[in-house]
């Protein structure tokens, strides 16, 4: 699925993502308590010796690899069986199932333990589910075709008069609606794939999507795509993290697992494998 140029530019590191987190806790769940309280026959999983996870389908580079989360290569998988791992699961003992994006994170009972499909933490989303600290910070970013009206914007003042899209329910719309705040109402898709389409028609000028996608998307879906720039980072650093079920006994185990992975480097090493935020430039 990943053309040669994304393999390329996959090998590019991102250097300061991971050292850069937030090192408390984005759960607002507790330290587990007792020196076994994660141990693996002690964790609430739907189902004994098995952690289920969910992610959306298609599942896409470069967070996942070849459209199959359970190869262990992309980025949230890789995370994903590292924190397996640390909660004393194999990988044959992980067992994925298809999940909505907008699902994930909808009110009530949920069929996964854990849930990793590039979803922003935020308190809004809070409300109705757990998330475990975050294992990714990421920036919003333009994409748009050469010699687009918007190919040479230096500024998000200069994207003022284009007409932009964003898959609905993303951060990356909230960032378009609130950041950019183009004059035009911005157009909302149900998936990136029909964003890029419409981009490919000529329907709008550019898209807005998270750093990583950007690359993909400029380097495999569009003949001569072209990363415009980051929009300017806000206070806080927008953050990827594993969703679970509204007060799950899980969540302090996955975050204390996110936490350690951040800390003995691992995070940083996968970034490096399978992400990259070079040749982007900054939105003044």
């Amino acid at each position: 699925m990943r053309t040669r140029a994304v393999v390329g530019l996959a090998v590019l590191a991102i250097v300061g993502l991971g050292a850069c987190a937030p090192e408390e806790s984005s759960s607002g769940s507790s330290t587990p308590s007792g020196a076994d309280a994660c141990a693996k026959d002690k964790l609430a999983v739907k189902t004994a010796g098995t952690l289920t996870v969910g992610t959306d389908k298609p599942a896409y580079e470069p967070w996942f690899s070849g459209n199959d989360p359970s190869n262990g290569k992309g980025y949230e998988s890789a995370v994903t069986y590292a924190v397996a791992k640390k909660l004393g699961f194999e990988q044959a003992e992980v067992t994925w199932r298809t999940v909505q994006f907008n699902t994930a994170f909808a009110p009530g009972p949920k069929a996964f333990d854990l849930d990793v499909n590039q979803v922003s933490i935020s308190e809004d989303r809070r409300k109705a589910v757990d998330f475990s600290s975050g294992y990714y910070d990421v920036r919003q970013t333009v994409i748009t075709t050469a010699g687009s009206k918007i190919a040479n914007a230096k500024s998000v003042a200069d994207l003022a008069d284009a007409k932009l899209g964003a898959q609905v329910g993303t951060t990356s719309y909230t960032a378009l609606r609130d950041q950019v705040k183009p004059k035009q109402k911005p157009a909302v898709f149900d998936t990136n794939d029909l964003a890029v389409q419409a981009l490919k028609n000529k329907q709008i000028d550019g898209i807005v999507v998270d750093l990583p996608t950007a690359f993909y998307m400029t380097a495999a879906q569009l003949d001569n795509g072209k990363i415009v720039g980051q929009l300017p980072a806000g206070g806080q650093a927008e953050q990827f993290g594993f969703v679970l079920e509204k007060n799950s006994k899980l969540t302090g185990c996955v975050t204390q697992a996110v936490d350690a992975l951040k800390s003995d480097g691992t995070l940083a090493n996968l970034q490096k494998q399978y992400l990259t935020e070079s040749g982007a430039p900054e939105l003044s």
